[in-house]
């Protein structure tokens, strides 16, 4: 419950303060950040459109892409469920505020940076080491940005005995 207290301000000017009980606070406190739920949702539409390419479109469910090298075959066909699985543990890991997700997603992100640069340079496919690298520092300002969000990553409310 919240509560608005007068304060004492400038002469002549009416102002408040908003006082919250200890559980309002802490719900405030716990809500999950934009940003995160973005991340979320950008994780399970990426889900979403991974299976649907690699289950539905043949000409390009034989190509996957690890550390930038493209993988084609079996070969692909059989670490394509990885590429799920990251993307299904982000989605849940941003949308639960998941503890255990604080540093991997950056990690994850700065190895994604890297890809991109070795694509560019390796693949038929690819523009070359100058686009790459542009590529893997835009990316890469995002993958340390969430190595820097460790308060972010929380375990939800009622979930003790999380790593915090």
């Amino acid at each position: 419950m919240c509560d608005m207290v007068p304060c004492d301000s400038a002469p002549g000017v009416r102002a408040a303060v908003v006082r919250c009980s200890d559980d309002a606070e802490r719900a405030v406190s716990d809500a999950r950040p934009c940003w995160m739920s973005a991340l979320a949702v950008f994780c399970a539409a990426g889900l979403v459109l991974n299976l649907a390419r690699d289950l539905f479109f043949p000409e390009t469910r034989e190509v996957e892409v690890w550390l930038g090298f493209e993988v084609r075959g079996p070969l692909a066909l059989a670490t394509a469920p990885l590429h799920w699985a990251v993307l299904a543990a982000g989605a849940w890991g941003f949308w639960r505020r998941a503890a255990w997700l604080w540093p991997w997603a950056g990690v994850y992100v700065l190895y994604v940076a890297l890809s991109h640069l070795v694509w560019s340079e390796a693949s038929q496919s690819g523009r070359g080491w100058p686009i790459g690298l542009a590529q893997m520092f835009g990316i890469g300002v995002f993958g340390v940005l969430l190595l820097r969000a460790r308060s972010a990553f929380q375990p939800e409310p009622g979930r003790a005995g999380r790593r915090a």
